[in-house]
């Protein structure tokens, strides 16, 4: 199913966007890095939601992280910022069409020249975010009696300070190189660059406005802005995701790779006592069909030792979520303890955790299979 990433830089903008999710559940990167994986409410589709900090340079290394962990169809950040210009209102929520990276320059005798770098949003992701501005049904996610922002699309710049300011020579550089941004933050850029380098991943950058950027922060963040305009933006992005999610679904390249992996990567399982004569499209060479041997009953000892080596596989693989992975480390340790015991009753205790076991990780049936393999050593034991 398609994962879309979702990614904020503080816990108010984390928490905006988790409202909007069902059964978040932790994973936890190799690196120590946590995200939490759900689903939309109301359609069910997968998102994998993170917190990157403060700064481009912060965000750019954790939307690699979420990139190489999730594989995503499309990534989206999702925040505050603050106004450029008088005419956007506090709580609009801004879809950027382009990233400035506004910092590059180069200092000379007669002043700093601007280096500007700009990453601009995929034009499909664009046309989508469009048309979902269009027909207002974004607007169902907004908190409930929350009024309707104006949506704006236009520039946004990312830096690395807090402008506060309308006169100081910062916002001055700002106004005078990037005079068309409606907006400006701190982390876009190096989200923007992360999906860049990844094979040009669809990005989108979805922003409320919660101050003006003039030297009236304070007193718009006393107001509770910045809450109010977090919200709206999760409800666009949210709604942007959804639509993003069933594009893809249906767009025919990912319908003629689903159909390719049914037809040339079939997986069936033989469980228990099975036996599988021949199942194949081409066969080159010979093909010889019989009753094997018959090998020694397995050590469900042995197999309860491989079968945590293959849970630990899948967890890294990301098979195998953590809440599940724990669970059934916890049944295979019980398990491993009762067989232990070489009694009756240590073994009846090891059915019933094996069938527990079994039932958690009914997903992967390759591990279900091994469960069922092991159940079936126990009762050749018996």
């Amino acid at each position: 199913m398609v994962m879309i990433v979702i990614l904020t830089a503080l816990d108010l903008e984390y928490q905006a966007v988790r409202e909007h999710l069902t059964d978040p559940r932790v994973h936890r990167h190799t690196a120590g890095t946590r995200f939490e994986l759900g689903r939309l409410a109301g359609d069910g589709r997968r998102v994998a939601l993170g917190l990157v900090g403060k700064g481009n340079h912060p965000s750019a290394v954790i939307t690699e992280r979420a990139i190489a962990a999730f594989s995503p169809s499309a990534l989206l950040f999702v925040g505050v910022a603050g106004a450029l210009w008088p005419g956007i209102g506090l709580g609009d929520v801004v879809v950027a069409t382009h990233v400035y990276a506004y910092h590059g320059g180069t200092s000379e005798d007669d002043g700093l020249k601007a280096r500007p770098r700009v990453w601009e949003i995929a034009h499909e992701t664009d046309q989508i975010a469009r048309h979902l501005y269009r027909t207002e049904t974004w607007t169902r996610r907004l908190p409930e009696g929350a009024a309707v922002p104006q949506v704006r699309f236009g520039p946004i710049a990312a830096g690395e300070v807090v402008q506060d300011s309308a006169i100081s020579a910062h916002a001055q550089w700002v106004r005078q190189t990037y005079n068309d941004a409606l907006a400006i933050e701190m982390e876009a850029a190096g989200v923007a660059q992360a999906a860049h380098h990844n094979r040009s991943l669809p990005m989108a950058v979805v922003r409320g406005i919660s101050d003006r950027a003039d030297g009236t922060k304070t007193a718009t963040d006393g107001l509770n802005w910045q809450p109010r305009a977090a919200a709206n933006a999760a409800a666009f992005a949210v709604a942007l995701a959804q639509e993003l999610a069933v594009e893809h679904e249906n767009h025919p390249a990912s319908k003629a790779r689903e159909a390719n992996s049914m037809s040339d990567s079939v997986k069936n399982v033989a469980r228990d006592n099975a036996r599988v004569g021949v199942q194949a499209g081409h066969i080159h060479g010979n093909v010889t069909i019989g009753h094997p041997p018959q090998a020694p009953a397995a050590d469900p000892a042995a197999q309860l030792a491989e079968l945590r080596d293959r849970l630990a596989r899948a967890r890294k693989a990301q098979e195998v979520d953590e809440d599940t992975f724990t669970a059934a480390e916890e049944e295979i340790a019980v398990a491993a303890e009762s067989l232990s015991e070489s009694t009756e009753e240590g073994r009846s205790k090891a059915m019933i955790a094996l069938k527990k076991l079994r039932g958690l990780l009914a997903d992967v049936a390759e591990l279900a299979a091994h469960v069922s393999a092991v159940i079936a050593a126990i009762r050749g034991v018996l």
